[in-house]
């Protein structure tokens, strides 16, 4: 497999062949679907909806194969716990861009999610996936007691709200994102097409995480900066527990 350098902005990054990237971007979504799906039975017995499963397996994969593999890869070339010169895409920006660049896209987010996604995913999934079992929808009743929910909820706040999006952004923005750069802009396409469809647990929402994705990711590559990922990532996935909290304590 090629593994050049090339110079960007008066920083080197290594270069992976675009099968190696391929596979280093699909391997964990697929280690996470096969693990949900063989803790759906674990879940189901203690009476937990399928979320929990899908949560225990984001834990149980994400966190050992992602961050494991960037921790080992900086252990091997910095002799300690280290991600220099693994994950790119540090630089700072002034706080003003922060202050611009944010805003639009958490409300770009906001309107993919709530306006474009649900007809698109619909039509997607009513299409080519109404076959799949009740179960692998990660939707949760408000029937389930307020412990369970509560408790499903806090490790959504948590894993998926917080640990789970850094990860990823460290993955796959200051990880892979890098090593395609002698594409430019083809290889942003590819690492945000790749990051979408990495989401095989959710398969009818390929096309509209891309659409969300790649304007953001553009950004990131041209400012060389993953923090902007971070963060609009957390608050975007962190702002769904904080809304079903609100749901959860109103209950009776």
């Amino acid at each position: 497999m090629v593994n050049n350098n090339i110079s960007i902005k008066g920083s080197k990054y290594p270069q992976d062949s675009l099968i190696k990237s391929i596979i280093l971007h699909l391997t964990p979504g697929i280690l996470i679907t096969i693990a949900y799906i063989m803790f759906i039975p674990i879940s189901n017995s203690i009476g937990f909806p399928s979320r929990f499963a899908f949560l225990i397996a984001g834990i149980c994969v994400l966190i050992p194969v992602e961050l494991g593999f960037l921790l080992f890869l900086g252990m091997k070339k910095n002799k300690k716990i280290s991600l220099i010169g693994i994950v790119f895409y540090r630089e700072s920006i002034p706080l003003k861009q922060y202050v611009i660049i944010l805003p639009l896209f958490l409300f770009y987010a906001l309107f993919i999610t709530m306006v474009v996604a649900p007809p698109i995913d619909n039509f997607i999934f009513n299409t080519l996936f109404s076959w799949l079992p009740d179960w692998f929808i990660l939707s949760i009743s408000l029937e389930y007691s307020k412990t369970i929910l509560l408790t499903i909820n806090i490790l959504s706040l948590v894993f998926n709200g917080f640990i789970g999006p850094i990860i990823e952004e460290l993955f796959f923005r200051g990880y892979l994102l890098p090593r395609l750069s002698q594409l430019k802009i083809w290889g942003v396409f590819i690492n945000v097409a790749l990051n979408s469809l990495y989401h095989l647990w959710m398969p009818w929402r390929i096309p509209t995480l891309i659409l969300m994705g790649f304007p953001l990711a553009i950004v990131i590559w041209w400012k060389r900066n993953l923090y902007l990922g971070m963060i609009i990532h957390v608050i975007g996935n962190a702002l769904g527990p904080i809304l079903m909290f609100i749901q959860i304590f109103s209950i009776p």
